[in-house]
């Protein structure tokens, strides 16, 4: 669906700049954007390199093993079905972890492990689990204390001071975090 809205949008960008006269400006708005792509995608794979190898030196080293052990009572509150000895737990709360330290794509690959082993947990139904649901409200609603990737992004595009978000960035997602444990503990209470 999202293709056809973007498709549609960029022919009616090209017809409008042809009917306007402005079919070079379109052109050379295309050329500059896919430049500035290029350049924004080289830098952001330079810093989801950096901060996925730091996460898995942080797992070889023991600290997500360590962080696992603090985090415990509040995963088992969040995930009561979810054995504290399963696979899935110990991808659920690194997935929490480079989420709290702003490292979105570095919690990808362990969120995708986390459903994959909470998919097992649920015996491979099509329907999800709670546990599935909660993590997943979780990790979208993410507390994120360093939001590293808006500073990334800031900070290419010239921003002078590209750590100003810090503090906004706290609130607003502890505010969604909250807002999202509240939803997911009732829901599963409705539906249990």
């Amino acid at each position: 669906m999202l293709n056809y809205l973007w498709g549609f949008m960029i022919v009616i960008g090209v017809v409008y700049g042809m009917l306007t006269g402005n079919i070079q400006a379109v052109a050379d708005g295309a050329i500059e954007s896919a430049k500035d792509a290029v350049a924004l995608c080289i830098t952001m794979l330079g810093v989801m390199s950096l901060w996925t190898g730091l996460m898995q030196v942080a797992d070889k080293s023991g600290l997500i093993a360590s962080c696992t052990k603090k985090l415990a009572p509040f995963m088992k509150w969040m995930f009561p079905n979810v054995p504290p000895e399963d696979e899935a737990m110990k991808h659920m709360t690194t997935n929490v972890i480079s989420n709290i330290l702003g490292l979105g794509w570095a919690a990808t690959p362990a969120g995708l492990r986390s459903m994959r082993s909470l998919s097992h947990l649920n015996k491979g139904s099509d329907t999800a689990s709670n546990e599935m649901c909660t993590f997943l409200v979780l990790n979208v609603s993410s507390l994120q204390l360093i939001p590293m990737n808006m500073i990334a992004y800031r900070s290419q595009y010239g921003s002078a001071n590209p750590t100003a978000i810090l503090v906004p960035a706290i609130i607003a997602t502890s505010i969604s975090t909250l807002v999202g444990i509240i939803f997911a503990k009732i829901m599963s209470k409705v539906y249990p």
